[in-house]
Order: structure tokens, then C-alpha cells, then sequence
């Protein structure tokens, strides 16, 4: 699909239509799932004019953040439609508005909760494109992308919160767009004017790149009409087989909530020094390590066979034609979905290499592009009728993790700008797996951003998760030479 005009005048607007993958996370994200969100914590007091100057210059360098996302009631259809200029307008809390927030957000369990997660939680749950939805009282046609907020914290600290569009922005976009506001926010301190912003601002005039449907190269998404029936049907049986994990309340509201997986730098060397002897990458020791801490959760008899969804997203800006970089902003993930029988008693290490291989059996075959749109189809058809999942949760999976893990080490830019922790993640209270994992690697420290859908599943249960997840790593980081059957 080549790239639409969507405004005929010379200097009027530009679009696209969205693609499937896009159109997916469209439809998501009324439910509540697809809401990204980045928060920065820092000790240094913002200047709202350099800030609000740094993020239009964003705005100009990616196009797809400067775009609104525009939906036609009868043609059932959404668009990207950019902006010729920058547009983006922070929104300020001052620390008592800040504090009221937290009082009308916070219930008991979340006392101890730091003043960052607290904010992140809540950013997640701020959704303007539900009213996108043309059954909402409140329908909008056209919805922007991309948001910006600064909250007052105690201790004179400050929260930078970025909010998008999952369509806009998966998870390379978010550690890119991290990476390049630190530098626009150094510069704009060293700079004495806005005389270079407005001249980028007159000479970035760029379209949204074309949709990953549309970059997959000739023939690596092609399958037979038979084998696409027999993989539609495979998938749907195999979702009513899986596993999940107990429903605490599965009527009431959603929202989605957040526990925190910090690893020490030393437990972290291990556990990926035991990836590496193996051949493996980290998100097969985090997806068998949650499969094995929900499996013993539930309290089956010894040896109890269960199975169990995993869901792991890969980028796939590399393999397109052309290939694109990672700065090239939106959505290019893609996903393989895997299940596994566990019966209790299994090793991590053995259990990673098998779901380790069985992901990368997958990708080697090309499923992770042939599937994309039988999994779209899937996921729309459960958006449309919560009743095929269990308990109409709309949980797609057990857990989902991402195949590269994040890595980042502190440096001058981090330094000079005062910050000193940030959470990035997506919102996934609608259609989504249990537990979706955001693991990064931060000065030799793992530090995995885990999300799920409240009261669906309590804070309480998924803590207890959580910590199991990590007593399994670290033990298993702790005894890498145990398994004599392991090369």
C-alpha cells in the first residue's frame, strides 16, 4: 500500500492509511491495551520552553509523532494524517495536584509503591482514544498520538511522562525516542536560542513510513489458502486448551497495573552467562521462569500436565525491504505465540532451551510474518467477542516477553539532565496475555517492568509471581553447571 494523500493542498496535511497490525492495536486500545507509556524521574527542575522546544523538534525528525489518528465511520477505517508542524503541548501538575492524584489513585497496597510507579500506573490508565470507539457517547474522529506531561514530586524531584499510541510506538520506538529527547534536553540547555529548532522546523516536511505489512519482503509472508485454514483452526483450539492463571475478579473494571522484577548486577552476569553457555537469549530463562512460578502457583498434584501460552514479540525492522533503523518510528513488531506442557518439576534451564528453540523453529520458518495476519484476525475476533476466552478475561496467553533484551548504561546525557530512573511499558487491561514482561538491562542490573490487568489479577498474586520469578533466576543463575545432561 503506497502512502495516501489525505489532504490535496499543497501545504495541508499528509497520511496513510494504517495497516492490519495497526488497525489491531487501533481497535486494542479502546479496551485498554496499547496505551505506551515512558516516565523519567529526575532530581533537576525542567524548563518547560527547552523541554517543550526538544520535543517539537522530536515531532519534526519522526512524522508519526506529529500525525493524529483519524477514523471514518463508514468506511470503518482509520488513517494516520500528519501535520506540516510540531504540535505537541506539555501539560503541567504541580507537586499538590500531583499529590491529589496519588490520593485518589492509591489504595492501601500501594503505599509503599515509589512516587514514579504511581505515576506511571496512572498515565497507563489515561485513555483518550476510547473515544475513538463510534459506539462511545463521547465519539471522536480524530485523536493525536502523543502526549506529554510533567508532574511535581516531593523531595523537589520531577516526572516527565511521554504517552502514545502503541500504533505509533513499539518498544524500540520508546528506547530510541528515551535516548533521543536526552539529547535534545543537553542541547537545548547549551543552545541561546530557537533559531536552529525553527529552521528544522522548516526543513523536516517527512511522511509516516509505510506499515510493516507492507515492508515484508516477496514471498515471506505467502501461505496457501489450505495451510492458513489449518493454522486458523490450530491456534483457535490451542487457545481454548491454555492454562491461566486463578481470576481474582473477572467482572469489575480494568486497569492495569504494574510490579516491578530488580535483579542484582551479580545475579544478573550469572543468569546471563547461563543464557549464553546455552545458546539462548534471555527471554527464554524470563518465559520459563514465569511458566514454571504459575504452574507451582496453582498448587496442582505432582506431575499434573497443563499448557500454557507465551507470546514473544520480535522487531522486525531489519529483515523488511527496505530495512529500516531504529529510528524509524512506529510499530514493527511482530509476534510468535508458542505453548508448552509443563507438568511440574522442570528445570529452568532445560525448559528455557526448549521454548528458546521452539521460538527461534518458529522465525527460522518464516511464521512470524506468514502468521501476522491469521493472529490480527484472531485477536479482532476475540476484541469482538470476549466470551471464546476464558471467563471472557481476553487473555491471549500466559505471559509475553520480547526476544532482544534492552540494554542501557548511565552516561553524561543521563547525568546532565538529572535523571535517575525511568519505566517505560504498555497498558494491557483489554486483550492481552496475564503478565507482559519489559526487561531491560540497566548498568549490569535487570530490571523487568511487569504489567497486568487489575482486579482481573490482584497486585498481591502477582507480586507473589513476580518474586517467584525471580527466586527460580537466580537459583538457576547460581547453579549453571548442575545439569549434567546439558552440553
Amino acid at each position: 500500500m503506497s502512502t495516501q494523500t489525505l489532504n490535496s493542498q499543497m501545504l495541508g496535511p499528509k497520511g496513510r492509511a494504517v495497516g492490519g497490525t495497526e488497525h489491531n492495536w487501533c481497535r486494542a486500545v479502546v479496551g485498554g491495551t496499547g496505551i505506551a507509556v515512558l516516565a523519567i524521574f529526575s532530581s533537576k527542575n525542567p524548563d518547560i520552553s527547552r523541554l517543550q522546544n526538544a520535543l517539537h523538534k522530536l515531532q519534526n525528525s519522526h512524522p508519526i509523532l506529529r500525525s493524529r489518528l483519524h477514523y471514518n465511520p463508514s468506511a470503518n477505517a482509520f488513517s494516520f494524517v500528519t501535520s506540516p508542524s510540531p504540535f505537541v503541548q506539555i501539560k503541567s501538575f504541580n507537586l499538590s495536584t500531583t499529590c491529589n492524584i496519588f490520593e485518589n489513585f492509591c489504595n492501601q497496597e500501594d503505599k509503599n509503591m515509589s512516587p514514579l510507579q504511581l505515576i506511571l500506573e496512572h498515565e497507563l490508565n489515561q485513555n483518550v482514544w476510547n473515544s475513538s470507539h463510534p459506539n462511545n457517547t463521547s465519539f471522536s474522529n480524530q485523536n493525536d498520538l502523543f502526549f506529554a506531561s510533567v508532574y511535581g514530586l516531593p523531595t523537589a524531584r520531577w516526572a516527565l511522562v511521554l504517552r502514545l499510541h502503541a500504533a505509533a510506538c513499539d518498544r524500540t520506538t520508546a528506547v530510541s525516542l528515551l535516548r533521543e529527547l536526552l539529547t535534545l534536553m543537553r542541547t537545548e540547555e547549551e543552545e541561546t536560542g530557537s533559531q536552529q529548532g525553527q529552521k528544522e522546523v522548516m526543513m523536516n516536511k517527512g511522511e509516516v513510513s509505510l506499515a510493516i505489512e507492507d515492508l515484508i519482503p516477496k514471498g515471506k509472508a505467502k501461505k496457501t489458502l489450505w495451510a492458513r485454514g489449518v493454522d486458523m483452526l490450530g491456534y483457535s483450539v490451542n487457545s481454548l486448551r491454555l492454562t491461566n492463571l486463578k481470576f481474582k475478579d473477572a467482572k469489575s473494571p480494568r486497569s492495569s497495573q504494574v510490579v516491578r522484577l530488580l535483579i542484582s548486577p551479580d545475579d544478573t552476569d550469572r543468569i546471563l552467562t547461563g543464557c549464553e553457555a546455552r545458546g539462548i537469549k534471555l527471554c527464554g530463562a524470563l518465559g520459563a521462569a514465569g511458566l514454571i512460578a504459575a504452574h507451582s502457583s496453582k498448587c496442582f498434584s505432582d506431575h499434573q500436565k497443563k499448557k500454557y501460552g507465551v507470546v514473544t514479540l520480535t522487531d522486525c525492522r531489519s529483515i523488511l525491504e527496505p530495512p529500516l533503523s531504529n529510528h524509524n518510528f512506529g510499530f514493527y513488531h511482530s509476534a510468535v505465540l508458542n505453548t508448552h506442557v509443563i507438568k511440574g518439576g522442570e528445570k529452568l534451564w532445560e525448559l528455557a532451551k526448549k521454548m528458546y528453540t521452539a521460538f527461534t523453529n518458529y522465525k527460522n520458518c518464516n511464521k512470524h510474518l506468514s502468521d501476522m495476519a491469521d493472529l490480527n484476525f484472531l485477536m479482532c475476533r476475540a476484541m469482538e467477542n470476549p466470551g471464546l476466552t476464558s471467563s471472557s478475561s481476553l487473555r491471549t496467553s500466559l505471559i509475553s516477553v520480547f526476544e532482544d533484551t534492552v540494554i542501557d548504561e548511565s552516561n553524561d546525557q543521563q547525568k546532565q539532565v538529572g535523571l535517575e530512573d525511568y519505566m517505560g511499558c504498555a497498558s494491557a487491561h483489554g486483550i492481552a496475555p496475564s503478565i507482559a514482561i519489559f526487561d531491560t538491562i540497566r548498568d549490569g542490573r535487570l530490571d523487568c517492568i511487569c504489567v497486568y490487568p487489575s482486579p482481573l489479577h490482584s497486585r498481591e498474586q502477582m507480586q507473589e509471581l513476580v518474586d517467584s520469578m525471580k527466586c527460580i533466576l537466580v537459583d538457576a543463575g547460581n547453579n549453571n553447571n548442575a545439569d549434567e545432561n546439558e552440553s
